[in-house]
């Protein structure tokens, strides 16, 4: 658990993180949805409020660009190979991408390297591939490696006809416990229309109050900080960090 306290110092308070190490799983309703987009945008806004912060995307298939736009944004604190550790050249689901190199993947060792890498940092960032129940190896999915690790998720999902249905059925299949309060991160369009703009109040409806998040629609890493930039850019992912890293009660600091 993570707890926000507010410090006064002889003059105006100031909001203070009393840090536990946690693992926050960026899953989605399907493919191509901005899992990285978002991934880079916490892990640059998480960096410049000074949290020790590592990104991850164990498994990925059909190249590694995801993996590199990752590690441009944590500024060389892992390597590539530490992001990304298991890689497979066809296009295909994981499982099937390995399969046709005579490859595996163990849900044992993916947990294994999650849980090495978070030794040294209070938050951890998991990527999955493909949506949620996508099989990424041998007999497990993004699901199994949530329940597993005890992760908060987060559900990425594109702002066009059909997000509410395909976010509820995600919300649905996550494990108990968590879905209750999952944020659902709603990437924009390139342009707007009447679904996307009726889409997050509509959504609003059958989720916890503050759980709907609206980001905007980015197509490469590059912009992640020109977007950073802007002052509604950040109170957005404000909103979604007090979602994922929820407030409690501790002592003052003295």
């Amino acid at each position: 658990m993570t707890y926000w306290v507010d410090v006064v110092h002889d003059g105006p308070a100031r909001t203070q993180l009393i840090m536990q190490k946690q693992i926050i799983f960026v899953t989605s309703t399907d493919t191509g949805v901005g899992k990285t987009m978002l991934m880079t945008l916490l892990a640059r806004h998480w960096r410049s409020r000074h949290f020790a912060v590592a990104a991850l995307k164990p498994i990925c298939s059909g190249g590694r660009a995801d993996a590199r736009a990752i590690q441009s944004a944590l500024d060389g604190a892992l390597t590539l190979d530490e992001i990304n550790p298991w890689h497979f050249r066809a296009p295909l689901a994981p499982l099937l991408a390995a399969r046709r190199e005579g490859r595996s993947v163990r849900r044992a060792d993916v947990l294994a390297h999650v849980r090495k890498v978070q030794r040294n940092f209070d938050l951890v960032l998991v990527e999955g591939a493909g949506g949620l129940l996508s099989p990424l190896g041998e007999d497990f999915n993004a699901r199994d490696l949530i329940a597993a690790l005890r992760a908060r998720p987060v559900i990425v999902c594109l702002n066009r006809l059909g997000a509410v249905n395909q976010a509820l059925l995600v919300l649905t299949a996550l494990p108990a416990g968590v879905a209750a309060a999952a944020p659902v991160a709603l990437m924009s369009p390139p342009r707007a229309d009447a679904a996307s703009r009726s889409n997050p109040k509509l959504l609003a409806e059958f989720v916890a109050p503050g759980c709907v998040i609206v980001l905007p629609r980015l197509s490469h890493d590059q912009q992640a900080p020109a977007t950073l930039k802007s002052p509604g850019a950040r109170r957005t992912l404000d909103a979604l960090t007090q979602q994922l890293l929820p407030r409690g009660s501790v002592e003052p600091a003295r």
